[in-house]
């Protein structure tokens, strides 16, 4: 039906076919018909624009798309990748679009070390090793100018603060993932269930924290370091004595503000996030299979193992 409005729509054949193909898998999705997308108003929808290799031309700092000349800026840091395989034009809540580019990664050099990674809300994460990544709170620093430009109906202001506090977020998200998965062969961290947390009175904090997106960073990065990513299960790993090995630490919500305590068996004091996190790599090391096993398979099988 698409087939010779390349010209009327000012788009490329294969920016249509693609456009096409991603409807039929939503529609697939979805088991009904999908609804148009809005080009006006408050619920405008944003702007995507897919196209394969042989759409575009990448001379330099620029990229051509049907006679376009699209320049980018920061090209000094970061250059242009001479091999792209696919890519799309993405827009923006502000109106600002960039280009996305599928190119093929390199394999980085792998760390040395492990770590188990306690995730929390006063402390993002709290690694085995005693290193903790602070929570900065990024949405409570501007929550009280974004309530000022709600209340004054400044959508503009609105979405500016917005994308000023996500920005804030993933640069720190970003740079603690990155050292993480820079240092350590296994990465292991607790799977704590944010979507649960997010229908209780901690739900701004929850949605703060970017737990979610922490986890996907370093499941990605770690793959690039050639390195083993898994979720454990942090049951009782609050509880339960690193040294020892009984379960003596603070248990429930109601304990939920004893941040040390001494180990009633062996008397070692912990730190409560610490001795979390020494507990959820231990349980990582015992999720990994045996040394004889390709690299490949250790890690789909570490992902799925079952957790005691």
């Amino acid at each position: 039906m698409t087939s010779g409005t390349s010209k009327e729509l000012g788009l490329h054949a294969d920016s249509i076919q693609k456009t096409c193909s991603k409807y039929a898998s939503s529609r697939d999705k979805a088991k009904r018909s999908l609804s148009f997308r809005s080009s006006y108003g408050s619920r405008r929808s944003l702007g995507w624009v897919p196209f394969s290799r042989n759409a575009v031309q990448i001379k330099g700092n620029k990229v051509i798309y049907l006679g376009f000349g699209l320049r980018f800026f920061g090209e000094k840091c970061r250059p242009l990748p001479e091999i792209v395989k696919t890519g799309c034009f993405v827009e923006d809540a502000r109106g600002h679009w960039y280009v996305c580019f599928n190119v093929e990664a390199h394999s980085l050099e792998t760390g040395e070390h492990q770590v188990g990674i306690d995730l929390g809300l006063k402390t993002l994460a709290t690694c085995s090793s005693g290193e903790k990544v602070p929570a900065l709170q990024h949405y409570r620093k501007y929550q009280n100018i974004l309530a000022i430009a709600q209340r004054a109906g400044n959508r503009r202001r609105t979405k500016v603060i917005h994308a000023k506090i996500s920005n804030a977020r993933h640069d720190q998200l970003h740079k603690a993932s990155s050292k993480i998965a820079r240092e350590n062969q296994l990465i292991v961290v607790g799977n704590v269930n944010a979507a649960s947390l997010k229908k209780t009175r901690m739900a701004k904090s929850v949605s703060d924290a970017g737990w979610t997106t922490f986890r996907d960073q370093l499941c990605y990065k770690a793959s690039r370091h050639n390195a083993v990513f898994i979720e454990a299960n942090e049951r009782l790993t609050s509880q339960v004595c690193s040294d020892c090995g009984s379960i003596s630490g603070p248990k429930g919500i109601a304990q939920l503000g004893i941040r040390r305590w001494d180990c009633c068996e062996c008397g070692i004091s912990h730190d409560r996030d610490i001795n979390a996190a020494r507990n959820i790599l231990r349980v990582g090391q015992s999720a990994l299979p045996h040394a004889d096993e390709s690299r490949a398979y250790r890690i789909s099988a570490s992902r799925d193992a079952p957790y005691d």
